[in-house]
């Protein structure tokens, strides 16, 4: 068997039967190609059957001394491999696992970066305050949107009319793996949505039709969406190297905890988010540093 065959073999199986979504499909499509070509630069071979645990090792230690990666793009590139292992083994190309053993490394834990409510309320002023035009009201509706769902930056792009239920203010997001969780709409954005969608062709109303487009009416693409935040934020007074798109979803997590109102547990904040595991809504635990805080301040000598 081949490996590049194995390899295509593989990636038909995700994207087809798996419903992996484009974002893992290119990433683990560029991980199988830095992978093919270290194999063939080492063994000058393009057979399965020279990929064995020692070769993989060897590819990990080449990722890491010198092409100088990172944790977790060793984690991704590790998690692949595991994958594709499994799936020759599935087919019965190889009898063993060859990523039997291996360990992604620990990547260092950092505190999530994100909007403090000050710098919301300073870009969500900077929006408000450009003249309407229908460039304005979809970039104020889209990083509106974005703080008060949490949704990430391909699920935006991806939103259709027909996920829109304004009468019960709730939207269907379609996330990783293509599933769906429900998110009611926050009511300051009802009225914004209703003046941006008077701006639109009858046409662009349809329920198939993408949410959020390009100057030529095309479904917006995360890199241009990247690109108008960075714009915004400038002109908003705010560092563009500080922040990102999804910086905006920790900002989401980050107050919806902050909130001293209306507490919210994590699991409520895992399904908003759409979360798999509750360890990763677990980053955000960082808020409750205010109540630490406390407790050292209550203790006396």
């Amino acid at each position: 068997m081949k490996l590049q065959s194995a390899i295509d073999e593989f990636l038909h199986y995700i994207e087809i039967e798996k419903n992996c979504s484009p974002h893992t499909y290119r990433s683990y499509a560029y991980d199988l190609l830095i992978f093919h070509q270290f194999v063939g630069q080492l063994y000058h071979s393009d057979e399965l059957a020279v990929v064995c645990t020692s070769l993989v090792r060897r590819f990990i230690q080449e990722q890491v001394i010198n092409q100088k990666n990172k944790p977790r793009t060793l984690q991704r590139r590790i998690s692949c491999l595991k994958s594709f292992s499994k799936f020759c083994q599935k087919e019965r190309w190889m009898e063993t696992d060859f990523m039997g053993g291996i360990s992604p490394p620990k990547s260092d834990k950092k505190l999530p970066v994100y909007l403090k409510l000050a710098e919301v309320k300073q870009l969500f002023h900077s929006l408000e305050m450009v003249e309407p035009s229908p460039r304005s009201l979809r970039n104020e509706l889209m990083f509106k949107l974005l703080v008060v769902t949490g949704m990430r930056r391909q699920e935006i792009v991806d939103l259709v009319w027909d996920q829109f239920d304004f009468a019960n203010q709730t939207l269907r997001v379609h996330g990783k793996g293509n599933k769906e969780r429900l998110v009611p709409l926050h009511p300051s954005v009802l009225p914004l949505f209703e003046h941006y969608r008077s701006t639109l062709a009858l046409h662009r109303l349809h329920g198939s039709e993408p949410a959020f487009t390009n100057r030529y009416n095309q479904a917006l693409n995360p890199r241009g969406l990247h690109r108008i935040f960075k714009y915004e934020l400038e002109r908003a007074g705010l560092p563009q190297r500080r922040f990102s798109l999804h910086h905006l979803r920790h900002t989401f997590a980050t107050l919806l905890l902050q909130n001293s109102v209306q507490k919210t547990d994590l699991k409520t904040l895992q399904d908003l988010l759409g979360h798999e595991s509750l360890a990763t809504t677990g980053i955000y635990t960082h808020v409750d540093f205010h109540e630490k805080q406390k407790v050292v301040d209550a203790l006396s000598f």
